[in-house]
């Protein structure tokens, strides 16, 4: 599935699809990610010398308390975040034209 989402790049922007383009890249990337994060599940940071130091998914979990505490702070940020994300992108919207006055 993921050689499709690659070979499609090409083909699209041939046709003149720039958005179908950039969606078969975002496609392949995740992929790619996914298949990283399931070949190395439960470990996160794998040591070669002694396995018994490796990171894994228990190794590396907080406490109920610190999750609880994360989960309200980015319940609070993350519309704060979008909401400028969102105003920066209305305010330089359309395209850039060159003129005289333009550097």
């Amino acid at each position: 599935m993921n050689i499709l989402a690659i070979a499609n790049v090409p083909r699209e922007i041939h046709l003149g699809r720039e958005f179908r383009a950039l969606l078969s890249s975002c496609f392949a990337m995740i992929f790619l990610m996914a298949l990283f994060g399931v070949d190395m599940y439960p470990n996160l940071v794998f040591c070669n010398t002694e396995p018994a130091n490796s990171l894994d998914v228990i190794n590396a979990s907080s406490s109920q308390k610190t999750l609880g505490i994360m989960f309200n702070i980015t319940c609070m940020g993350v519309p704060v975040v979008l909401t400028y994300t969102y105003c920066i992108s209305w305010i330089f919207r359309g395209k850039v034209k060159l003129d005289v006055t333009s550097y």
